[in-house]
């Protein structure tokens, strides 16, 4: 003889909990601009130079505070977004691979081409743009999304790739 064939099968209110969780959800802004920007940024153009990059990026040079962008690419090359990753003061701005690509993966992006300018005008590459250059590329590799190049620019320009720094 068991006590539950004594008293039976004991029933034991479930107790009800609530569970709190975070969700994240990817969200575009989409902006709308209405001006002719054909000549500006042409749709399905392919990006595979620096030159073009400065072309169209060019007007960072009357900029007085120091702009890091990080332009997203698809697989053809073709921009689908760009993203103002820190606005910093007349000879630095912060940048975090954190930051870099948490959008770049939002977007969906296979690459991304790095373009700052120097206020100063001297696109010389600091210390600095090289260290953190050289810590986006590992990034990059680590998660998949490949740093094509990184762009300075001043009154002229300077590419990594063309310096062989990247």
């Amino acid at each position: 003889m068991t006590v539950e064939t004594l008293f039976g099968q004991e029933q034991v209110p479930a107790k009800t909990r609530t569970i709190k969780l975070k969700q994240i959800r990817a969200v575009y802004e989409t902006l709308t601009i209405k001006e002719e920007l054909n000549r500006y940024l042409p749709p399905f153009t392919r990006y595979n130079s620096p030159e073009q990059v400065f072309t169209t990026f060019g007007y960072l040079r009357q900029e007085t505070k120091e702009y890091f962008l990080a332009i997203h690419l698809d697989g053809k090359n073709r921009i689908c977004c760009v993203d103002e990753v820190s606005v910093g003061s007349l000879n630095q701005s912060i940048v975090h691979p954190r930051e870099v690509f948490k959008t770049a993966l939002l977007s969906s992006a296979a690459a991304i081409i790095l373009v700052h300018n120097h206020p100063t005008g001297d696109p010389t590459p600091s210390r600095e743009d090289i260290e953190i250059t050289r810590r986006l590329r590992e990034t990059g590799d680590v998660i998949g999304v490949r740093v094509l190049d990184h762009i300075i620019i001043g009154d002229s320009y300077a590419s990594f790739v063309s310096l062989g720094l990247l």
